[in-house]
C-alpha cells in the first residue's frame, strides 16, 4: 500500500530547533541553516525566512539575519516534492476555491492524493498539474501542486494546495501552528460515552503491520495526537460524530474511535466492517451488509476547513456537503431506528 494512502491529514513539514554554540562567530542564518540541515537548499531555507517561518527567541527573522551565540533557532520546513515524476492527467476534480495562491478543492473518495508506489497515475497531484498546466512555471516543471495535508484514499473531502512557495510556506506554518479548523464528519459504532469529549494517545505505525497505525498509551511510541469529538445523532447501534482535529497525524480519527472500541462504519483496516453492534436476528444483519454494500469504505468525511489566507491574512472558512454514499447510509440507519422505534 502506497505511503501516500496512509496519510489522514499527515504532517507534511519538518520542524527544526538549534541552539548556537557559544564559541559561533557571527553569520547569516541562511548559511548557519544550510550547514546544519541535511538535503536543504539555501533557496529553501531562503523561502522559509521570508514566509516567517524562521524564529530567533521566537521573533521571525529574514535570510540576512546574523546568529549570535545562544540563539534559539526555529524552522518550519515544508517537506520537499518527492523525486516521481508527475505526469498532467485530465482528470475532473471538484474545485470550490482557487486564486492566485491557493485552491481548495473536494475530494472524492478512492482517490490518492499523491503518486507513489502503486499509484503513478490517476492522482489528485497528477489532475492538478493538468489544471494548472498553462501557469509558466508549472509548464517548466519548476514548481509542482504544494500539499500541505493529506487525507486518505478513501476518505472524502476538503483539501488546501498551495499555488507558489510563499503560500506552502506560510499553509505549513498554520498547520504547524494548529492554528487551521479542521472538522470531519464520521459514522462510528456504539455511541461513545461521554457524548462529547476529548480522544488522546500518541500514534505511530503498528509494531505488527507497518500499512497500518496503532496508539501508544504510555507515550513510548508515536507522536500525540489529539482528537476532540462530538456525537450528532445517537442510533443506538452506530451513531455520527463530528470529530476536530488539533493534530493531524496518519489516520488518526481512524485509529482514536478504534483504540476507544468504537471503530468507523465499515472501516476495513480498524476492524470497522463486522457487525460489532445490535442484534442476531437475520433482518438485522442483512440490513448492515445493505449498508456496507451503499458506503464500501470507512464512513469519514472531511467537512469543512479554516485557515488564514497565506497573503491577505483573511481568514476564509469552506464546508461540504456530505457525499452520497455516506448520506445514503446515514439516512437508512435514521428510518431503521425510527421504524423500531414506532413499531
Amino acid at each position: 500500500m502506497a505511503e501516500e494512502e496512509l496519510s489522514e491529514q499527515q504532517e507534511l513539514f519538518e520542524h527544526y530547533r538549534f541552539i548556537v554554540d557559544p564559541g559561533q562567530s557571527l553569520l547569516r542564518i541562511d548559511k548557519y541553516l544550510f550547514s546544519k540541515i541535511e538535503n536543504v537548499s539555501r533557496t529553501r531555507i531562503q523561502d522559509a525566512a521570508n514566509a516567517g517561518n524562521i524564529l530567533v527567541n521566537d521573533d521571525p527573522v529574514k535570510p540576512n539575519y546574523k546568529v549570535k551565540p545562544g540563539d534559539i533557532i526555529q524552522i518550519v520546513l515544508p517537506h520537499p516534492p518527492r523525486e516521481v515524476e508527475l505526469i498532467p492527467q485530465d482528470i475532473p476534480i471538484n474545485i470550490v476555491y482557487e486564486d492566485n495562491d491557493v485552491v481548495v478543492v473536494n475530494k472524492e473518495a478512492g482517490m490518492v492524493v499523491h503518486p507513489a508506489y502503486g499509484n503513478y497515475s490517476g492522482t489528485l497531484v497528477n489532475a492538478l498539474m493538468w489544471h494548472f498546466r498553462d501557469l509558466p512555471l508549472f509548464r517548466t516543471g519548476e514548481l509542482r501542486p504544494g500539499l500541505v495535508h493529506r487525507i486518505d484514499k478513501n476518505t472524502s473531502g476538503i483539501l488546501v494546495i498551495a499555488k507558489n512557495e510563499l503560500a506552502l510556506n506560510r499553509l505549513s506554518k498554520q498547520f504547524y501552528d494548529r492554528t487551521t479548523d479542521r472538522k470531519y464528519l464520521a459514522l462510528v459504532w456504539g455511541v461513545p460515552n461521554p457524548p462529547e469529549g476529548t480522544i488522546t494517545g500518541h500514534v505511530g505505525r503498528n509494531i505488527r503491520d507497518r500499512k497500518i497505525m496503532q496508539v501508544f498509551p504510555d507515550g513510548s511510541q508515536g507522536k500525540p495526537a489529539i482528537t476532540h469529538y462530538r456525537v450528532l445523532e445517537d442510533f443506538s447501534y452506530v451513531s455520527v460524530v463530528e470529530c476536530k482535529l488539533e493534530t493531524g497525524r496518519t489516520h488518526q480519527i481512524r485509529v482514536h474511535f478504534s483504540h476507544i472500541r468504537h471503530p468507523l462504519f465499515n472501516d476495513d483496516e480498524y476492524g470497522g466492517n463486522k457487525i460489532l453492534k445490535g442484534t442476531t436476528f437475520s433482518k438485522y444483519q442483512q440490513f448492515v451488509r445493505n449498508c456496507f454494500e451503499i458506503l464500501p469504505r470507512q464512513a469519514l468525511h472531511a467537512r469543512s476547513l479554516a485557515f488564514d489566507h497565506p497573503v491577505s491574512g483573511k481568514r476564509l472558512f469552506f464546508d461540504s456537503e456530505l457525499p452520497d454514499d455516506m448520506k445514503m447510509a446515514i439516512d437508512k440507519w435514521r428510518s431503521y431506528i425510527s421504524s423500531r422505534e414506532n413499531n
